[in-house]
């Protein structure tokens, strides 16, 4: 998740063309496969191919393999191409043994188990999402059919070291707990996408949503929130990481509500959801210096605004440059800032009962203005 408000933090994407990887679900299913086969037949495929959701065969290299009589295991490296994926790199280790009850999933060591309601699978059940399930589903019939046996099998998936790995991620405050979660709806890992995140998003929702939460809080970044949950106290489940991302949350709130939300973040981020824009990247939205130098303008209490004034923050870097200036002039910006940024937020949010405050926070972690819930 981002570690600062302003700038944008995090890895920026290379120039050039970017190469695919894949999940760990289509790791998982591969080494389903191969490990499937190999307590079947006695061989190893080696590499092991697999069909995926869209119709791609990618093929996979065993980076290790055990065979034992009542048990097979394969491991496949995950290869998530140009993309800063956490898991890359990471070990997707499948264990196949008979089973009395069909097919059964189980984490071992690395992966996650749900513990809060809201997501996809029961509580109590390994985090192996339902894409991945009903690939290496389909593949144990497949196998099963052609070697004439029932597909009764346990499917045991472990990533070694995942469970530090999760912790850098949002699996804590999803409720899934020791360890990293086996994911993906079409196997393919896209470089910088943005859909990963989002669906973290969401699914934060729904948790908080399923555990009666009626205030969550969505933050551009750690400073934004660790001052949003000082005066608000969040518990981890209302914790939002909204990053830049404010239209993803705000639509799927439009379509999913909660009562209230608190909207914290950096000057400059909620600069550019007061002009509207709701991907707060600064790659995808930029300060507008008119903008701002219009505001003042409006916001002054002298008339006409000071020409030397306007000239600075027309010339200005960054926004936070402008606050500053403004500030020095005793003319205050925070508050109308707030107050477009809010009105932004509801006119995503159309006609859902969500209640929205705006929360804009100075680099120092210091609370510079809240506009909205009492205060609307």
């Amino acid at each position: 998740m981002p570690q600062a408000d302003e700038p944008d933090a995090g890895l920026r994407k290379p120039d050039g063309p970017l190469r695919r990887g894949w999940t760990t679900g289509a790791c998982a299913t591969a080494a389903t496969k191969a490990a499937l086969t190999a307590l079947l037949t006695g061989k190893f495929p080696d590499p092991v191919s697999i069909t995926l959701p869209k119709g791609e065969q990618p093929a996979f290299a065993l980076a290790t393999e055990k065979l034992e009589r009542n048990f097979a295991q394969a491991a496949i490296i995950k290869d998530a191409g140009d993309d800063p994926d956490i898991t890359h790199g990471a070990m997707i280790c499948v264990t196949v043994e008979p089973s009395e009850i069909g097919i059964v999933f189980a984490a071992g060591e690395g992966v996650g188990t749900i513990t809060l309601e809201g997501l996809p699978l029961p509580v109590g059940q390994a985090a192996i999402n339902p894409v991945p399930r009903q690939l290496m589903t389909n593949i144990v019939h497949e196998i099963c059919a052609q070697q004439s046996v029932a597909p009764n099998f346990k499917i045991t998936v472990s990533i070694p070291g995942g469970e530090a790995l999760a912790q850098k991620t949002w699996n804590p405050r999803l409720g899934i707990k020791g360890g990293l979660s086996i994911l993906g709806t079409t196997g393919i890992v896209h470089p910088f996408s943005c859909s990963s995140w989002i669906h973290s998003i969401h699914r934060g929702i729904d948790v908080a949503r399923a555990a009666g939460i009626n205030h969550v809080l969505g933050s551009t970044g750690s400073t934004s929130e660790d001052a949003a949950i000082k005066v608000y106290g969040f518990e981890a489940i209302a914790q939002l990481d909204m990053g830049d991302f404010a239209g993803g949350l705000l639509k799927y709130l439009r379509e999913h509500p909660i009562d209230k939300i608190t909207i914290a973040g950096g000057f400059a981020k909620i600069v550019k959801l007061a002009q509207g824009a709701v991907d707060l990247h600064s790659g995808r939205s930029q300060v507008d210096m008119n903008f701002l130098a219009a505001l003042t303008e409006k916001t002054d209490v002298k008339s006409p605004l000071n020409q030397n004034l306007k000239d600075q923050i027309l010339n200005a870097n960054t926004a936070a440059q402008v606050l500053d200036l403004t500030r020095t002039n005793n003319i205050d910006l925070t508050a109308p800032i707030a107050d477009l940024a809010r009105q932004t937020a509801l006119n995503v949010l159309r006609d859902a009962p969500v209640d929205v405050e705006i929360m804009i926070v100075d680099r120092k972690g210091s609370v510079l203005h809240q506009t909205g819930f009492n205060g609307s």
